[in-house]
């Protein structure tokens, strides 16, 4: 097992890890293999065509914006998302994209970005193609991608050009029935096994800082989500809601002390803070998902403010053992909802934070598989219908659903002592079967469900 926790966890900007992250990602990647060639200084013109589910929804996603980012240089983890709208407008003004901001050629965004919504490429529902032409229109170079969820990205030879180097790591895992079993032998939590497994790809103490620069990022999306006002982007016109009710709860903390469940409507903030900032194109954590990314973060969030004890150890081993949870799924199965519906996003970020919480409350390691395993079970057949292709309705809310519905089944596995019928990797293959199942209308091309009875209404 070659992936690391920050495979699972990466920094990056709305709306959509696949939609938005991964085009950035495949646009760069193009780009610096044009620098490679020493063909940069040749182009004239850049075709990108999208295809499938980046074809049907990419524009409500903003996956043109991304790959004139991507172009440019830009990389997400370390983008300032206030940028972007000078940039892209910039642009659009200018007719013309500074590639890798070293060569400038014309460029128009209305003939040079092709969304094919009902063509697909082999590999994936989320394909790509680059073409780069010299001054003479003949062909540079001709490169396709593919987005497979949560900002991966593969070539047309299904190599992964976005991960963690392989390294030879001391305890890995393919399946959870081996991570319970190397767990037992070793007389390690989850978390301490990934731990021991990072500690390979760099010291103790970088792996626990970048947690925590995880964790800032996620308390610093909820902030921002609390305190802007307006509506999010796009004809739809969504208000946003998480700041009013944050003055709300903040300003009757006597009706907190009436109300047993009032915790739940704090989770049901964290969650929407996060996804309001995500479709408004701001900087998120993939949890695995940038739309299923304000699942994780709202559980974390209810464990440092309701749990007595929580400490910076157990903000650590949290996010661990998630992304063990992660990993299987990933491995597995499948983060993306284009492929396996939004069971694959906001189920998948709802098993991941229920184990990660059963862990940190003191669950055995079979408690924390049997809440992981809650969490997913009860997901099955989630399809992704974001209406007008945005990440919005249902989005937003179903994060808030999906975090409630963690905190409970890690409740339901604390409750037991680890045995159940149905284990984890058993839900995750009937994830990704009933994923091969659901009609392609179902999975992020918003031609049903949602997405199409919203708008007829």
């Amino acid at each position: 097992m070659s992936l690391s926790i920050f495979d699972i966890f990466k920094v990056g900007i709305g709306p959509s890890s696949s939609h938005t992250v991964g085009p950035m990602i495949a646009a760069l990647r193009f780009a610096n293999r044009l620098d490679e060639a020493n063909l940069l200084h040749k182009v004239a013109r850049i075709h990108i065509e999208m295809f499938g589910s980046l074809g049907a929804t990419g524009k409500g996603h903003k996956s043109d914006m991304a790959v004139i980012i991507g172009l440019h240089g830009y990389r997400p983890e370390t983008l300032d998302p206030d940028q972007v709208p000078g940039l892209i407008e910039q642009v659009r003004s200018s007719g013309t994209i500074n590639l890798l901001e070293r060569h400038a050629f014309a460029f128009d965004e209305s003939a040079d970005i092709t969304f094919n919504r009902r063509e697909v490429l082999p590999q994936h529902p989320n394909g790509m193609r680059f073409r780069a032409f010299d001054a003479a229109d003949e062909l540079l170079m001709k490169k396709e991608y593919y987005s497979i969820g949560g900002g991966f990205v593969m070539n047309c030879d299904r190599v992964r050009v976005n991960l963690t180097p392989d390294v030879s790591i001391p305890y890995p895992f393919d399946s959870g029935q081996q991570l319970l079993d190397t767990c037992a032998r070793h007389h390690l939590t989850i978390a301490g096994l990934m731990m021991e497994n990072e500690k390979h790809y760099r010291p103790e103490s970088e792996v626990r800082s970048k947690i925590l620069d995880l964790w800032a990022v996620m308390k610093a999306c909820v902030a921002r989500g609390c305190s802007a006002t307006g509506t999010l982007p796009g004809f739809l016109n969504v208000k946003r809601r998480a700041r009013q009710l944050h003055e709300r709860l903040c300003s009757r903390p006597h009706e907190s002390l009436k109300d047993p469940l009032s915790m739940l409507d704090w989770v049901n903030l964290y969650a929407m803070a996060v996804n309001e900032e995500n479709a408004a194109s701001g900087k998120v954590v993939t949890a695995p998902t940038n739309g299923a990314a304000g699942v994780i973060p709202a559980v974390l969030h209810y464990y440092v403010d309701f749990i007595p004890g929580a400490s910076e150890q157990g903000v650590i081993d949290f996010l661990l053992t998630a992304a063990a949870i992660g990993i299987l799924y990933k491995e597995n199965a499948s983060i993306s909802g284009a492929e396996v519906g939004c069971q694959g996003e906001v189920g998948v970020a709802c098993s991941m934070a229920a184990g990660a919480l059963a862990a940190v409350l003191g669950g055995t390691v079979a408690q924390v598989e049997n809440a992981a395993e809650i969490g997913m079970e009860h997901n099955l057949g989630m399809t992704c219908d974001p209406v007008g292709g945005m990440v919005q309705i249902p989005c937003i809310e179903r994060n808030a659903m999906g975090a409630v519905k963690a905190i409970n089944a890690a409740r339901m596995a604390l409750r037991g002592d680890g045995t159940h019928y149905v284990s984890l990797d058993k839900v995750i293959r009937t994830m990704m079967q009933t994923g091969a199942d659901m009609k392609s209308k179902y999975k992020e091309t918003s031609r049903g469900g949602l997405a199409v009875n919203v708008i007829e209404c």
